[in-house]
């Protein structure tokens, strides 16, 4: 019965799946046997006899059968006749074993195992936690949110071991609560204070990445590799692939039938839209591709300074731009290059401006003051006075004055 209070223990290691059998063994052996060396000075002549699926052990005391005259050492030897107590017929110079009681040892004892065990079952989960996911660094995971705080989410794997999701890893349109499936990728494991801390991200770049080759089966294969990414979280991305076969169109493979494909990925990133482009090692091609959808006129590049000026018809230019400035920075990422973008100059109609494209320049409300008149270019506001321009809006004379010279310079 002195065993009970140690059951509890017993089960606790038995629930720990991640640890193989030979560990939990050898365990649970050092731990008593350190027990005993404390108590006796060695352990080398003892048997410890454990069983696992029932959470019970046994110690057995192993000594050789002496002459009651000679008996000297105890951890070692036994008396004749007190060998002879335990077995009738024992002779002299054969070994006894004899099993060990734990209520020998007492209750401070006891209590100190229990505890010397629960801190090296506590030790081996955490480092088994820490082996797993640090082999998984890059791969995704699905978890359960378990907890929501303001700066970062607990998420449960399928295991119960704790993930934590940063809110800087976030995509800034998630929004989870506690229920929630989440799927994300590993992206960095370390020890804190002695616990295993799992880094998840839903920005990395390398997310986007395994949702590929988890939907699109030839980058899987190898078939198509992905060359480079770069995204703004939430808003945009740009994935250039190359095919290893030619009879493979990594774009339209990506993409899929009518899109089917790429929607999930589109779907699990929050409606971030993702240009897919082929790569190529022609630096112009793979500038003009990566403005996609705005069409290039012409390239100069500056290949010791990593530049490129690229020259389009106005039209083109608030598309090379992109909502923003992503299009253009995102294509700056993807390719290396510094690009500069300038409209070629065309016919008088060619040269109109759009008023959307002074944006950065402009409030909007102010621009859709200019528009409700039916001023949609900078030309048709410029073709009317000042004084018009007053009496038709509710700007005021300054803020007229302002916007006309802004809209003029485009044209200097």
């Amino acid at each position: 019965m002195e065993n009970l209070n140690l059951l509890e223990t017993f089960s606790e290691f038995k629930e720990l799946k991640n640890i193989d059998r030979v560990t939990m063994m050898s365990v649970l052996e050092d731990v008593f046997r350190s027990m005993l060396e404390k108590r006796y000075g060695t352990a080398d002549n003892f048997d410890i006899i454990i069983n696992i699926d029932k959470g019970d052990f046994q110690i057995l005391h192993n000594r050789r059968v002496v002459d009651d005259a000679e008996f000297s050492d105890p951890v070692t030897e036994i008396p004749l006749s007190e060998a002879r107590k335990i077995v009738d017929d024992i002779e002299l110079g054969e070994d006894i074993s004899q099993e060990v009681k734990m209520s020998d040892f007492g209750r401070r004892a006891v209590l100190a195992l229990r505890q010397n065990l629960s801190a090296r079952i506590m030790d081996l989960e955490k480092s088994n936690i820490f082996n797993k996911y640090r082999d998984r660094i890059g791969d995704i995971v699905t978890g359960e949110v378990y907890q929501v705080w303001k700066k970062e989410i607990l998420v449960l794997d399928d295991e119960g071991n704790e993930l934590i999701l940063p809110r800087s890893e976030q995509i800034p349109s998630d929004h989870f609560r506690k229920g929630d499936t989440i799927r994300a990728v590993v992206i960095k494991v370390e020890m804190k204070n002695n616990n295993p801390m799992v880094i998840l991200s839903r920005t990395s770049p390398v997310f986007l990445e395994r949702l590929f080759e988890q939907e699109v089966p030839e980058i899987f294969d190898g078939l198509i590799t992905i060359k480079k990414i770069v995204r703004v979280p939430g808003e945009r991305a740009k994935v250039a692939v190359e095919s290893y076969d030619e009879r493979i169109d990594p774009v339209g493979a990506c993409v899929g039938m009518k899109g089917s494909r790429i929607h999930g990925i589109v779907r699990e990133l929050r409606n971030e839209n993702i240009d897919v482009i082929n790569y190529t090692t022609n630096q112009q091609l793979f500038i003009q591709r990566a403005l996609s959808p705005a069409k290039i006129k012409s390239i100069k590049l500056d290949q010791e300074n990593k530049r490129a000026e690229v020259y389009l018809e106005p039209k083109e230019v608030s598309l090379a731009i992109g909502k923003g400035g992503l299009n253009i920075k995102l294509a700056s990422q993807l390719t290396g290059y510094e690009i500069d973008v300038y409209r070629e100059a065309g016919t008088e109609e060619d040269e109109d401006v759009n008023l959307d494209e002074f944006a950065d320049e402009i409030d909007g409300w102010i621009l859709d003051e200019l528009k409700a008149i039916g001023c949609d270019t900078a030309k048709s506001v410029l073709s009317l006075s000042v004084e018009d321009l007053v009496k038709r809006t509710d700007l005021e004379e300054e803020t007229v004055r302002e916007v006309r010279k802004i809209l003029k310079a485009e044209f200097e």
